[in-house]
C-alpha cells in the first residue's frame, strides 16, 4: 500500500460512508497524515472510520458529519487495541496457535483469508478489462485483504470481532461499486423476483423489517451474479 493510496483509500470510505460527495479539508489531510506517519494500519483507520459511522446512524437524533475529525476518537482507539494486540507479537511462544477464547481457531481463519485472498484478485485480474468501478474496488480489496491478512497471522492476540469489521467493511465497498456497475434492466428483474418471493410474508412484517430483508437479498443475488466470494468469518 503506497503512500497515495493509504490517503485516497481513507478519503474514499469517509465519502462513502457519509453519503455525499464532500471535499476533505486541509486539517483532515493533517489528520490522515499524522496517522500515517504514527504507522496507524490502513485497515485500522478503515475499520475505525466505519465503526463511527455504524454508531452515528444509530442515534436517533443526529447531525450531519462534516469532518474527518469527528472518526478521530474511534481510529484512536482501535489503533490503541491493535497496539495491544501485537505485544508478544515477535515472540513465537507468546502466540498459540488457537486461542480457546477466540471463536474461530487460527489456522481456520488463515486459510478463509488466504481463499478470499485469492478469490478477490482472480476475480479482479478477469474484470481488469473493463476498468470500471469494479474493477478498482476489486484491487483495492485484494490489497486490504492481503495487509490484513498478514497482520492477523502475526498479531499475538488477534481480534476475530475486529477483524469481522474489517471484512464488513471491505463488503460494503465491493457492495456498492457492483450496484454502480450492474445493468438496470438486471437489477430491476431481481428486484422484482425478490418482492414477489416476499410478498406472502410482507404484512407480517413492518416497513423497516421488509426493506432490510428485501436489501439483504438482493445484494446476495448481486453477488451471485458477479461470483463475489462472501468475506464475513461466519462463512469459513
Amino acid at each position: 500500500m503506497n503512500y497515495f493510496s493509504y490517503f485516497s483509500e481513507i478519503e474514499d470510505t469517509f465519502i462513502r460512508r457519509r453519503g455525499k460527495y464532500l471535499m476533505l479539508s486541509p486539517i483532515d489531510w493533517a489528520l490522515i497524515e499524522s496517522w500515517k506517519e504514527r504507522g496507524v494500519p490502513l485497515h485500522v483507520a478503515l475499520r475505525g472510520i466505519e465503526h463511527a459511522f455504524d454508531s452515528h446512524d444509530a442515534k436517533k437524533q443526529k447531525r450531519t458529519v462534516k469532518t474527518l475529525l469527528y472518526c478521530q476518537e474511534e481510529v484512536e482507539a482501535q489503533y490503541t487495541e491493535w497496539l495491544e494486540s501485537r505485544v508478544g507479537s515477535h515472540d513465537v511462544d507468546a502466540r498459540p496457535e488457537d486461542d480457546d477464547r477466540a471463536p474461530f481457531p487460527r489456522a481456520a481463519v488463515l486459510r478463509h483469508l488466504e481463499q478470499s485472498l485469492a478469490d478477490i484478485t482472480k476475480l479482479a485480474h478477469e474484470q481488469k478489462a473493463k476498468q470500471d468501478e469494479l474493477t478498482e474496488a476489486l484491487e483495492r480489496a485484494s490489497a486490504l485483504l492481503s495487509e490484513i491478512r498478514n497482520d492477523y497471522e502475526s498479531a499475538a492476540q488477534p481480534d476475530s470481532r475486529k477483524l469481522e469489521e474489517s471484512l464488513t467493511g471491505i463488503e460494503r465497498m465491493l457492495d456498492d461499486a457492483m450496484r454502480l456497475v450492474i445493468n438496470e434492466h438486471d437489477l430491476g428483474m431481481m428486484t422484482a423476483e425478490i418482492e414477489s418471493q416476499l410478498k406472502p410474508y410482507k404484512r407480517h412484517m413492518d416497513k423497516t423489517a421488509f426493506a432490510q430483508t428485501r436489501d439483504h437479498l438482493l445484494r446476495k443475488r448481486v453477488r451471485e451474479k458477479f461470483g463475489l466470494p462472501r468475506l464475513s468469518l461466519f462463512f469459513i
